[in-house]
């Protein structure tokens, strides 16, 4: 049992497990600011919104799966795999292109595609393994403080992420003759993820589960990933080029829809399905994993529009606009940090999922309704409001879940909410990407957006538009206009994230661990 370890012992797993899930939340942001130097390398302008992508699609298709196999195997065992499937994509990626087109892989641009894959494929268990080993170590009650780091962490890599990319992109040669910077981007993950790997090896108890494995449904893997891949890569294709209505899109949505539909009849005849869908009949579960797909899409919302309105309306450089999203991170990791400490402290962690909301509420009103003539710190003090708001999010929805489940289905649980969340948020980005389109084309000549005005193509983390030539009037008007709008539209996600989450039951935090998976 984990209660037989001791205090050092947890926090030294603790430790590992944190700074192996900052590698994959650093990887989200960290190359944003990379990307124009490898496009000028590696020749892939056509190819450089799938280096996102690629990771983007591996890692939330895959996170219900690490979840079930947490569920079946040593916990230890897995964060292993997932640590060390991260480090090799790293490496490899920071190798693309270096010896010049390879037979299969093709050109540099492809190489680096493929292997932001393989990272993915990593980085889906660094996150979902961290929330379910934080549930092996620290029961319910005292669990709540120590996910609020987990909030923190995520923060502080948001900010972190999009500097460190442009310095070593920028200087990375000066440290390291004849390597170019670009590269360090992904070599720097090597002795960081080294670092947390014998932490997890050396200090992690095996953490097995209870009962005996049985088989693992093939089949339900193959159709979940059948549908969870074109969904996100249809979400994901730029709108401008494959359209709502595009064949392409089309296609790819029907084969999803029709897979996952498959998906969910063999898993309910399925004795080990990877998602148990009894897990849908409790009612924390249901209702906070719908809270947690809308409130996804609201924190992409802000993340990918802000710096859109930083440099198409109040005409500041690209690094001011990075630089504006330092109050919302930094509010998310107050924001978690308190609320995790508070509940730890007193219960009650509905209470602080609803006061948070209602902030986040205030502030994205306060967003929404900018006039072009707010001051850059007005934007600030608005988006800080806002991280204060999403902060509590972070922990304790999960936390809730956790608290709710049978131990025996906590990784299946505890993934659950990780993708929810993900693929709310890969939706909702889309949809409101194509809300500022239709916005602006309204708004303004088909000449008048393009070139450095044009919204990016995002598919993680948030995106640092270049600096916009010209802020014309009207130029301004139109992207006020569009991001208001989708500002209000996020309004209507989180006030049905409220909603939602005031039938969310509050049960009482166990004090204990029982029936955590047994240590060695």
């Amino acid at each position: 049992m984990t209660e037989n370890l001791t205090q050092r012992q947890k926090m030294l797993t603790f430790a590992g497990i944190l700074l192996a899930m900052f590698l994959g939340s650093l990887d989200q942001t960290i190359v944003s600011t990379a990307l124009p130097r490898i496009v000028a390398d590696l020749h892939g302008l056509d190819r450089f919104t799938w280096v996102a992508t690629a990771y983007l699609v591996a890692s939330t298709a895959l996170v219900p799966i690490y979840g079930k196999l947490a569920d079946m195997y040593s916990r230890r065992r897995i964060e292993v795999v997932a640590v060390s499937v991260f480090l090799v994509g790293s490496m490899l990626c920071g190798l693309a292109g270096e010896f010049g087109p390879l037979p299969l892989l093709g050109d540099g641009m492809t190489q680096l595609i493929v292997f932001r894959a393989v990272q993915g494929f990593g980085g889906a268990g660094l996150f979902a393994m961290a929330f379910i080993i934080i549930a092996d170590l620290f029961p319910p009650a005292e669990r709540g403080k120590y996910q609020g780091f987990v909030g923190a962490v995520f923060g502080t890599s948001s900010v972190l992420g999009p500097f460190l990319g442009g310095f070593l992109t920028d200087q990375g040669t000066n440290l390291i003759p004849g390597v170019a910077g670009w590269r360090l981007v992904f070599y720097v993950n090597l002795p960081l993820g080294l670092l947390a790997l014998w932490f997890i090896v050396t200090q992690m108890p095996a953490l097995r589960p209870r009962t005996t494995p049985k088989p693992l449904d093939v089949l339900s893997i193959v159709l979940l990933l059948l549908g969870l891949i074109p969904l996100v890569v249809g979400l994901q294709l730029n709108k401008a080029e494959y359209g709502w209505t595009s064949p392409v899109t089309l296609g790819l949505l029907a084969v999803a829809v029709v897979a996952l539909v498959l998906f969910v009849r063999r898993s309910l005849r399925s004795d080990n399905p990877i998602l148990d869908f009894s897990l849908f009949g409790n009612p924390v579960f249901r209702s906070a994993n719908a809270a947690l797909f809308l409130l996804g899409g609201a924190f992409l919302g802000i993340i990918i529009f802000e710096p859109l309105f930083m440099v198409n309306v109040l005409g500041t450089t690209a690094t001011k606009a990075g630089i504006s999203l330092i109050p919302l991170s930094m509010g998310v990791v107050t924001g978690s940090l308190l609320a995790g400490q508070m509940v730890s402290r007193f219960g009650h962690y509905k209470r602080w999922m609803l006061g948070g909301l209602v902030v986040l509420l205030g502030g994205l009103s306060l967003l929404a309704t900018m006039p072009v003539t707010v001051s850059y710190g007005q934007v600030l003090s608005y988006l800080l409001l806002c991280g204060l708001g999403l902060g509590p999010t972070m922990p304790l929805y999960t936390l809730a879940i956790q608290n709710a489940i049978e131990p025996h289905l906590m990784g299946q649980a505890t993934s659950a909410s990780q993708f929810f969340r993900q693929i709310g948020g890969a939706i909702t980005a889309s949809v409101l990407g194509t809300v500022l389109t239709l916005t602006l084309a309204g708004s303004l000549p088909a000449a008048a957006v393009s070139g450095d005005a044009a919204p990016p193509v995002v598919a993680e983390g948030p995106a640092i538009p270049a600096a916009s030539s010209q802020v014309t009037p009207e130029l301004k008007a139109a992207f006020s206009k569009a991001i208001s709008r989708i500002y209000f539209l996020n309004i209507f996600l989180v006030a049905g994230g409220l909603l939602i989450t005031l039938f969310v039951p509050e049960l009482p935090l166990r004090k204990s661990n029982e029936g955590t998976p047994p240590v060695e």
